[in-house]
């Protein structure tokens, strides 16, 4: 014999509207947290592309000073922090200047430097075998805001630029 309870149980079948939304927006979360995490992945992915290019272009340079080593005796690979080339090349060294800040241009405000190391800039500055030590500096803005304005390496706050030196014999 069928019971009236019986009876109700048996009519119930399917979802509720409410499990659905339910659903929906537990499903809708989950792809919020994934598109977080992909922009995040996205994020990293291009600072680190940016770090890679910067080291290349500071193995970059001191490669071409170490094969000029006439022109690092005459400190002519010595440059303030500037963003680009404002004079037509003559030497070797800066031939070699004017392509390594091109390519510096090419990060997100890059700027570069190189120092002769004294003990003011670096504190212990060796001179070994007569070969004086020198400093490159990379400057770029990694997080491209445009109130980005202080040098200071390594960066202090997040609104510093990026720096990356590298000390070179």
């Amino acid at each position: 014999m069928r019971t009236p309870m019986h009876r109700a149980s048996r009519q119930q079948r399917g979802f509720t509207l409410l499990e659905v939304l339910i659903a929906l927006l537990v499903l809708s979360i989950g792809l919020l947290g994934l598109a977080a995490l992909q922009t995040t992945g996205l994020r990293s992915n291009q600072m680190a592309s940016m770090r890679t290019l910067v080291s290349q272009f500071a193995y970059d340079i001191t490669d071409r000073m170490r094969a000029n080593p006439a022109g690092v005796a005459n400190n002519e690979y010595v440059i303030a922090r500037a963003t680009a080339v404002t004079s037509t090349p003559v030497t070797l060294a800066e031939t070699d200047l004017d392509e390594w800040r091109n390519n510096i241009v090419r990060l997100p405000d890059g700027q570069s430097q190189i120092t002769q190391c004294t003990t003011a800039t670096v504190p212990a500055c060796p001179v070994v075998d007569g070969k004086t030590t020198h400093v490159v500096t990379i400057y770029w803005n990694e997080s491209r805001n445009p109130n980005t304005t202080t040098f200071n390496c390594p960066p202090l706050s997040d609104a510093d630029f990026r720096c990356f030196q590298l000390v070179t014999r």
